[in-house]
Formats: C-alpha cells, sequence, structure tokens
C-alpha cells in the first residue's frame, strides 16, 4: 500500500517540529499548532534559560558577532524568514542558494521553510493574500513578525504584501493557515505580545527587502494590483530596502532613473535605498551559498556596517560574488532578529504576562 504523499509527511512532521519547539515540553498532537492560541501563551510557551535572556537583551543590534547568532540569537525566539523567487523557471534554485548562505551563517533552517510544505522558497504567481495571510498566522503563533526577501518578481510580490497588510486592495484580511493549506473563516488574530483580538489587516513585519524590481514583470495581470504603488511603502514594515543593481535590463533600471525607481515610505516605514555594483547580474544576485562556506569571507560579512561602508575590511580576493548585496541583508536580518528577540522577551517578562 503506498504512503502518503511526500508533501503531505513534511507538513504532518512540520506540524509536530512546531509543537516541539513551541511548547518546550515534550510532543503534542499536531492539531494542536492549527488552534487559535490562549491569550498570553506564545510569549510562556518557549522555554528560555533566564540567561539567555539577559544576553538577548544586552544584544546592540547594530553589532552582531557570529558568536552572539550562535549562542544567543540562535536560542531565543526567532523570525520567520518568508523568501520569494523570481517568476521564471529554475530561479527558485538560486533563492534557494541565498537560503544556505543564511543556514551557513548561523539562521536555523526550520524558521526559514514554510510550515506547510517545507519549501525553502515562495512563488510570486501565488497570491498576495495567501501570503499576507499567512504572516498573520505565523505572528500569531510565534510571537516575532517575520522577514520578507524578494528577488526580481518575487520583489514586487514582497511590495503587494506590505499593501495588502496595510488594508489599500481590501477592507479585511483572511487569516491563512499553511498547515492546512487553506484560509480561515476569521479576519482577526489574537496579538501575542498583547492578548488582545485585532485585524489581520495591520499587522506589520520587521524588515523587507527587494532586489531587481520592476520592468518587464509589471506587464503580466497578476502584478497590475500594485503597478501604481510599487514604489510606495506602506507602515506595515519597520525599514524597507530596495536594491537596484547599476545597469539592469531586466528590471529596465540604469543610471540617471532615480526618479523613477527609488522607493519612498508611504508614512512612517524606514526606507533605504541602495545601489549595487552595475557588474552584478540580475538573474544570479542570490547565488550566494558559497559565501558562508569560507571563514574570512564569513568574518567580513559578519563585521559589515552599512552605515560605514569605506570603513570595511578590503573585500577577500577570490569567491565573493553578490557579497555587496548578501553582506547588506544579512546585517539588517541580524539587526531585526535582534529587535523582534528583545521585544519578545521584553513582553514575556512585563507583569501582565507573569499573572
Amino acid at each position: 500500500m503506498n504512503g502518503p504523499h511526500p508533501a503531505s509527511r513534511f507538513a504532518l512532521v512540520a506540524a509536530l517540529g512546531f509543537c516541539l519547539v513551541a511548547s518546550g515540553s515534550g510532543p503534542c498532537r499536531a492539531a494542536a499548532a492549527a488552534e487559535r492560541p490562549v491569550p498570553g501563551s506564545v510569549v510562556k510557551s518557549i522555554a528560555l534559560d533566564a540567561s539567555v535572556e539577559e544576553r538577548i537583551l544586552a544584544l546592540d543590534p547594530e553589532h552582531i558577532s557570529d558568536a552572539d547568532v550562535r549562542s544567543t540569537l540562535a536560542l531565543g525566539p526567532t523570525p520567520r524568514i518568508m523568501l520569494f523567487h523570481g517568476g521564471v523557471f529554475p530561479v527558485h534554485l538560486l533563492m534557494e542558494s541565498f537560503s544556505r548562505f543564511l543556514t551557513g551563517m548561523g539562521y536555523p533552517e526550520e524558521r526559514i521553510r514554510d510550515a506547510g510544505d517545507g519549501r525553502l522558497s515562495l512563488s510570486p504567481y501565488e497570491s498576495s493574500d495567501r501570503h499576507a495571510g499567512m504572516i498573520a498566522w505565523y505572528y500569531e503563533r510565534e510571537g516575532v513578525r517575520p522577514i520578507l526577501v524578494g528577488h526580481s518578481q518575487g520583489g514586487i510580490q514582497v511590495v503587494k504584501i506590505l499593501h495588502e497588510l496595510a488594508g489599500s486592495f481590501r477592507d479585511a484580511l483572511h487569516v491563512f493557515n499553511p498547515l492546512k493549506g487553506e484560509f480561515e473563516e476569521r479576519t482577526t488574530i489574537v496579538d501575542p505580545l498583547t492578548g488582545r483580538e485585532r485585524p489581520a489587516v495591520g499587522v506589520s513585519v520587521a524588515s523587507a527587502s527587494a532586489v531587481g524590481t520592476g520592468g518587464w514583470a509589471l506587464v503580466l495581470p497578476i502584478h497590475w494590483i500594485v503597478v501604481s504603488r510599487v514604489r510606495s511603502i506602506p507602515d506595515t514594515v519597520d525599514e524597507f530596502t530596495g536594491y537596484r543593481i547599476g545597469i539592469d535590463f531586466f528590471a529596465w533600471d540604469a543610471p540617471g532613473l532615480e526618479g523613477v525607481k527609488t522607493f519612498h515610505a508611504d508614512g512612517k516605514a524606514n526606507v533605504r535605498n541602495v545601489t549595487l555594483p552595475a557588474e552584478y547580474s540580475h538573474v544570479f544576485v542570490p547565488a550566494t551559498a558559497q559565501l558562508a562556506e569560507d571563514p574570512a569571507v564569513r568574518d567580513w560579512i559578519n563585521a559589515y556596517d552599512p552605515s560605514n561602508p569605506a570603513g570595511a575590511a578590503p573585500l577577500p580576493e577570490h569567491g565573493v560574488s553578490n557579497i555587496m548585496w548578501a553582506a547588506d541583508v544579512w546585517h539588517s536580518i541580524k539587526r531585526h532578529w535582534t529587535l523582534e528577540a528583545q521585544r519578545f522577551v521584553r513582553a514575556r517578562q512585563a507583569p501582565a504576562v507573569a499573572k
């Protein structure tokens, strides 16, 4: 007799793994992860040593070392990273390369994989309300807001998702359950840090970025909904970084086009615009797995400071393709990983949670 489909088996394992991590007290039913959390339960569900909490609160988000990642951050609450690849097959393999870079730098792989089917990156052709509803579901159960990274059409998808969360396209947003692979009837979540019910519209992410966004892809009907807003970033993200490649024929970008290619805040979001070297390839920017394999390159990336790029040490001579993009994204991930973990620990230590 044939066993269950591999994707179904992975979903079950993912559900069980979620229960183990969330409860910190042994196995539980897979169905439990699909139920709405009880107010106040999320911040108390993760078994954190007091010394780990103290180390998390003592971290400087702007200067996170390799040791900080592996011995402190990786032991605490970790945001879900949602990667969005480009739309032409097989570019998803390039974003999977970036996922291997992240795990090589110390990011837990289970916080990159989709909780339902285990994918390492998501398609820009899926509905943006599905992905936005999934963000609400993750936040409700994990207590830390996700981080989004998009490449090419995946970058367009990231901007669409931010607008879905902001209510730009519809008044209400249904929660999407990745374990069941379906929308739930509800349009609200229990905020894991306050215990209060709130609409899914208005849920925000910690950080988001897009590289090589725009160009011919915007003529595709699936992206028409965001054409007029693709450079406008709403308040549903704390920090957004838009990466342009000096010369990018796919994204129709070149020097002198800053007026139409620059991202801007439609409110209070912190929006950065970064121009990458012209020799970078639009297609291959996410191919970065090799950067985490060399200790000297890892050290350079971990020491990278976007506020003082001129102060960086000379680049290693070999094997550094796409290093400026990888280093800048990794710095942002470390920063917001730290801020989210600190936010979680402070909520956990608040007197209202202890009652």
